[in-house]
């Protein structure tokens, strides 16, 4: 595996994992391109997954040290801070759509989910979900369990490569009146769960496939490249959306989605 695709795989990983452009998406479209296939694929989803899941965990390493002690709190008998419980509790169910509605449909998305045509078509579908959000939005209400919950089916749709995790629960959240900043928040650290699960069943898969030994720098500089600009990505998206919509998102999807159709 040639090293500047390396880092460009972990690069392109960290910025769209967390700006609202799809991840996936963007790593089959550019497979497309240098084709990548068997067991270092494999290996990169895995390895990717986890560099960016990192990323959240450190940047938002205080929130949830805050929910840990809460429920350390909890779990001794001692009052729960309210809202370090519904974050939690919000967290918790807001991860189960996408768990389920994974496994129920691993094997279209290990198929028929990863055809470039149905990426551009995802991508324009996405932004229109995005759009509304922007335009229908109250920004004014507070992250509850119930929301959290909504927001994971939003989240749930980025199984379908093209529509974008972050994308879809940021829409979500606005959709059910949280500003911005918050549903950005939220929509990061649903993201944690769910990162750290798509990155063990890889790893899982990866076992039973190996990876050459010859591939290991390669791996290393893919890390390094999605963690780091993960970090950037998480820190740029939510100084930005404090005053800007999603509108430059937006147009960036519909003109990838045209190319990506045009080019077919």
């Amino acid at each position: 595996m040639d090293l500047i695709f390396a880092i460009f795989l972990g690069v392109v990983q960290g910025l769209t994992e967390f700006l609202p452009i799809s991840s996936s998406g963007h790593l089959i479209l550019a497979r497309e391109f240098f084709g990548v296939t068997g067991s270092y694929d494999l290996a990169v989803d895995a390895l990717l997954h986890f560099a960016t899941a990192s990323a959240i965990l450190v940047y938002f390493r205080k929130d949830f040290l805050r929910i840990l002690r809460s429920l350390s709190n909890w779990l001794s008998r001692r009052p729960m801070e309210s809202e370090n419980k519904t974050l939690f509790f919000a967290l918790v169910f807001g991860t189960l759509p996408a768990v389920v509605l994974g496994i129920l449909l691993e094997g279209l998305m290990e198929t028929t989910f990863r055809d470039a045509s149905l990426v551009a078509w995802a991508l324009i579908l996405g932004s229109l979900l995005m759009l509304l959000g922007e335009r229908l939005g109250r920004q004014a209400d507070k992250i509850t369990v119930r929301k959290g919950l909504i927001i994971g089916f939003f989240q749930s749709l980025a199984l379908i490569p093209g529509m974008s995790r972050s994308g879809m629960a940021i829409s979500g959240g606005l959709l059910l009146g949280l500003n911005r900043e918050e549903a950005t928040k939220f929509a990061f650290m649903l993201g944690f769960p769910i990162l750290i699960g798509a990155g063990l069943a890889k790893a899982a898969e990866l076992y039973s496939t190996g990876v050459l030994i010859s591939d290991a720098f390669s791996l290393t500089l893919s890390i390094i490249a999605a963690f780091t600009t993960g970090l950037f990505a998480i820190h740029y998206l939510l100084k930005f959306l404090k005053n800007h919509s999603l509108n430059v998102f937006i147009i960036y999807r519909l003109a990838l989605a045209a190319l990506v159709l045009i080019l077919l």
